[in-house]
C-alpha cells in the first residue's frame, strides 16, 4: 500500500487522530474545499495542516501560506518548517513588517520614495558607467563632447539624489546577493536572523526577501499580510502567485473576525483634516476652493458633533484613550454626516470632494518628486488626499448595512480633539472576498466550534469540511469545576456578599493549589478588586492594561505558590503557554462578557439584521466569541500528556443546575458537548476539598498538603 504524499512532509510518526486529519485536509484541498479545523492543546495541529498542505501544493504547483496574529505561534510555525525541511527540503520564508525590518529606521512611504531614488541613482551610475567607457574609446574623436556633455549631465543628476538613497538597497542592487540566498533558504530562517545577516553584508534583509519569495513553498506572515486588501495584492505579487494558487493556513482562527474588522476599520482625525486644510492655504491651485469647502465643513461638522455630545464636566474627564461618542439619531443619517451636510456650502459636495481627491494626488507626487530631489528632508504625506478619500467614503458607507458610524475623542495633553471612523460590524466585507479568491483555506483552532457561527461571520460558502478533535491527553490528570456561586451579573458585582463569596472560593482555590494559580476575570478593574481583597501567603502578580504581560509572566512562572489576576480580554489569556510548573490551576471567574457599548450593539444588530434572527445577534457577537475566550483562558493549563491540573469555572451559569433554572442566561450550552460532560458541578464549601484530593492522586504536594 503506497504511502499518503503528505508523509514526506510529516517529521514524526503520527497519531492515529493526525492521520485522520491529515486525510481529511488532503483531500479537501484537492477539491478546492475549505477545512474547519478545531483541535485542543497537543492535537498537534499545526504539522496536521501544514504537511497535507504542502503535499498538495508541491503536487499542484501551488504556495502554502501560514499565518497567525500571536508571535509565539510564529515561533512554533519556524520550529515545525524546521523540522519538516530537515525530513523534506522545502524553501520557506518568515515575513515581517518593513518598520521591523528596517536598518535606517524609515517610516513606508519615506522608504518607498528612498527605494524609487536609488534605483534610479544605479540606473544613472550604470550610465555613467557607459557613458565613461564610450568617452575613452573616442578619445581624440570629434564625438567625444556630446558624450562628455551627457556624462557632466548625469553626474549632475547624480549628485541631486546621492543624499535621497539607501545604502543597503543599494548593495541590493549592485552587490552579489546570491551568497545570501543560499543562506536563506539552507534553513527556515527567523526574521531576526534576517536582519543581522543582511545587515552585516550590508544588504537591504526586507527587499531581499521580497525579490526571493518567488517559487517558495511556505510563506510564514502575519494575519494583515491577507486580511489587508492592499497588503494582501503586493504579498502575493511577491509570492508570483494568484489568489487561485495560493492555499491559506490560519492559526488561532477564533481571532480572525475581529483581526477582519480592524483591517477593515478607516479612521480621520481632527489634526489630519487641520493638516489638508494648512495644505490647500499654500496650494496655488484653482481646485483650492472646492476642496477648501469640503474639508472645512468636514472639520466644522466633526468638531461641532463631539462637542454637542459631550455632557457638562465630561470634556475635562476626558484620557489618552479614544472613547467612543454615541452619535446616532432617528433622522436617518449620523449626526456628524447631518452636521456635515448643514455645514456644507459649495456647489456641489460630489463635484468638490473630486477635485480634493484630484488634488491631493497631485500633491501627493509633488511630495514624492521632491524627496527624490533632495529639496525636503522626509517625504511628505498628503494629508488632503488622505481627508479627500475618507470622506467620500464617509458619504458613501456611512448608513450602509453593516457599517457603524463613530465619532471619538482623547486629549493628549493637548486638549481634546476628535476622531471619525466608519467601522465594519460585519467581518465578510474582508474575509469573503479572500475565501473566494484563494484556492482552499485551513482555519484551525483550539476553540473554532460552533462552525455554524464562525462560517456564517466570515462569508464561508460551498460546505466547508469540519474537523474536531478534543484533549487527548489522559482524563484522570484534569478536573474541570464549575463552581455554584452566584451569578456575576455586571449589576451584582459590587455586592459585598457576593464578593466575599468569590473571594473566599477563590483564596480555597489558591491554597490548594500545590504550585501557580491563573485567575481571569471580566476586566482588569475586576481584576484588581479580589488582587486587593485577596489575602494570600503566596506571592501575588497583576496584569495592568498598557504595561508588559511578557515580563510579568515570566516573573510569574519564576515564583513559586504564586496568583496571577488579569483580565480574561489581555494577552495572557491565549497564544501563551503556561506548562508544567507554571500554573497548575486556572480560574476564571464570571462570564466574562466584554462592555456591552455602542458599537458592541451595532455588532448585534448588524448579525440580527444580516443573519435574520432576534437571538442570532447576542449569540455571534456576545456569547459565542466570549465563551471562546473563555476556553482559551482554561486551555492555559495541561499543556502535555504528563501535565496535570484543575480548571475553575465560578458562576452558576457554568453548572447544570443554572441550564435548569436560569436558562436564557446559562452558558453551559455554548460549550462543545464533550467539554460539557467533562464539566464537574461543586458547591464552594467542598472545591477544597476535591483539589486537595485530585492533587493528592496526583502526588503534587512538595511536603504535607494543607487541611481543609
Amino acid at each position: 500500500m503506497s504511502r499518503p504524499p503528505y508523509t514526506d512532509y510529516f517529521p514524526y510518526e503520527p497519531y492515529d487522530h493526525q492521520r485522520e486529519a491529515m486525510d481529511a485536509i488532503g483531500d479537501a484541498l484537492g477539491d478546492g474545499r475549505d477545512v474547519l479545523f478545531e483541535g485542543a492543546t497537543g492535537t498537534g495541529k499545526t504539522l496536521a495542516a501544514l504537511a497535507p498542505a504542502l503535499a498538495y501544493a508541491r503536487a499542484a504547483d501551488k504556495t502554502v501560506v501560514i499565518t497567525t496574529n500571536v508571535h509565539q505561534q510564529t515561533r512554533q510555525f519556524i520550529e515545525e518548517a524546521r523540522a519538516i525541511t530537515r525530513q523534506t527540503p522545502i524553501r520557506a520564508v518568515v515575513f515581517r513588517g518593513k518598520l521591523e525590518m528596517c536598518h535606517i529606521d524609515v517610516d513606508y512611504a519615506e522608504c518607498q520614495a528612498l527605494r524609487e531614488a536609488t534605483r534610479d541613482a544605479v540606473d544613472l551610475e550604470e550610465d555613467r558607467e557607459e557613458l565613461a567607457e564610450r568617452a575613452d574609446a573616442l578619445e581624440g574623436e570629434a564625438g567625444r563632447g556630446a558624450v562628455m556633455d551627457e556624462l557632466t549631465a548625469v553626474e549632475s543628476e547624480l549628485e541631486e539624489l546621492e543624499e535621497r538613497t539607501c545604502d543597503h538597497y543599494r548593495a541590493n542592487l549592485r552587490e552579489d546577493t546570491d551568497p545570501f540566498y543560499e543562506w536563506l533558504f539552507d534553513d527556515v530562517r527567523t526574521p531576526e536572523q534576517i536582519y543581522e545577516h543582511a545587515g552585516e553584508a550590508g544588504f537591504c534583509g526586507y527587499e531581499l526577501l521580497k525579490e526571493g519569495m518567488e517559487g517558495i513553498d511556505l510563506a510564514i506572515c502575519n494575519y494583515h499580510h491577507l486580511l489587508d486588501p492592499m497588503i494582501r495584492e503586493q504579498f502575493l505579487r511577491w509570492l508570483g502567485r494568484e489568489p487561485e494558487e495560493v492555499v491559506a493556513v490560519f492559526d488561532e482562527s477564533h481571532n480572525v473576525e475581529s483581526a477582519a474588522r480592524d483591517h477593515a476599520a478607516r479612521t480621520l482625525t481632527e489634526t489630519t483634516l487641520d493638516g489638508a486644510l494648512a495644505e490647500l492655504e499654500e496650494a496655488d491651485d484653482p481646485r483650492a476652493g472646492p476642496a477648501e469647502n469640503v474639508v472645512s465643513a468636514f472639520r466644522d461638522a466633526l468638531q461641532e458633533t463631539y462637542d454637542e455630545a459631550l455632557a457638562f464636566g465630561e470634556r475635562q474627564a476626558v484620557g489618552d484613550d479614544w472613547e467612543d461618542l454615541s452619535i446616532t439619531n432617528e433622522r436617518g443619517r449620523d449626526d456628524l454626516t447631518l452636521a456635515f451636510l448643514e455645514a456644507y456650502t459649495g456647489q456641489g459636495i460630489h463635484g468638490d470632494l473630486d477635485s480634493a481627491v484630484e488634488l491631493g494626488e497631485a500633491l501627493d507626487e509633488q511630495y514624492q518628486q521632491a524627496y527624490k530631489r533632495g529639496e525636503t528632508a522626509t517625504r511628505k504625506d498628503c494629508r488632503l488626499l488622505t481627508v479627500g478619500r475618507f470622506v467620500d467614503d464617509w458619504l458613501r458607507d456611512s448608513d450602509g448595512e453593516g457599517q457603524y458610524p463613530v465619532v471619538s475623542v482623547r486629549d493628549a495633553g493637548e486638549g481634546v480633539y476628535g476622531r471619525a471612523e466608519l467601522y465594519t460590524c460585519i467581518p465578510q466585507r474582508v474575509t469573503a472576498p479572500l475565501f473566494e479568491e484563494l484556492h482552499a483555506s485551513v482555519l484551525m483552532s483550539a476553540t473554532l466550534r460552533p462552525f455554524d457561527v464562525l462560517g456564517a461571520v466570515l462569508g464561508l460558502e460551498d460546505d466547508p469540511v469540519e474537523l474536531a478533535y478534543g484533549p487527548q491527553f489522559p482524563e484522570d490528570r484534569r478536573r474541570t469545576y464549575a463552581v455554584d456561586l452566584p451569578a456575576l451579573f455586571a449589576s451584582r458585582r459590587g455586592d459585598p456578599e457576593i464578593q466575599d463569596a468569590v473571594a473566599g472560593t477563590l483564596a480555597d482555590a489558591v491554597r490548594f493549589t500545590p504550585g501557580n494559580t491563573l485567575a481571569f476575570f471580566p476586566s482588569y478593574s475586576e481584576a484588581e478588586r479580589y488582587h486587593d481583597m485577596l489575602d494570600l501567603e503566596g506571592p501575588t502578580y497583576l496584569d495592568r492594561p498598557g504595561e508588559s504581560a511578557e515580563g510579568l509572566k515570566r516573573s510569574f512562572v519564576a515564583d513559586d505558590d504564586a496568583t496571577l489576576f488579569t483580565s480574561l480580554w489581555g494577552t495572557l489569556a491565549e497564544g501563551v503557554s503556561f506548562d508544567g510548573d507554571d500554573a497548575r490551576t486556572v480560574a476564571v471567574v464570571g462570564v466574562p462578557y466584554p462592555r456591552l457599548d455602542d458599537r458592541a450593539e451595532a455588532v448585534q444588530d448588524a448579525y440580527e439584521t444580516a443573519f435574520d434572527g432576534g437571538e442570532v445577534g447576542w449569540r455571534y457577537a456576545v456569547e459565542v466569541p466570549t465563551v471562546r475566550k473563555t476556553r482559551q483562558a482554561l486551555g492555559r493549563v495541561v499543556r502535555s500528556p504528563e501535565d496535570f491540573g484543575v480548571r475553575l469555572l465560578l458562576d452558576e451559569r457554568y453548572t447544570r443546575r443554572g441550564r435548569r433554572e436560569m436558562r436564557k442566561y446559562s452558558v453551559l450550552e455554548a460549550f462543545p458537548e464533550e467539554e460539557r460532560d467533562g464539566i464537574i458541578d461543586i458547591q464552594p464549601e467542598k472545591l477544597r476539598f476535591a483539589m486537595l484530593n485530585f492533587y493528592s492522586d496526583m502526588d503534587a504536594w512538595p511536603a504535607e498538603p494543607p487541611t481543609p
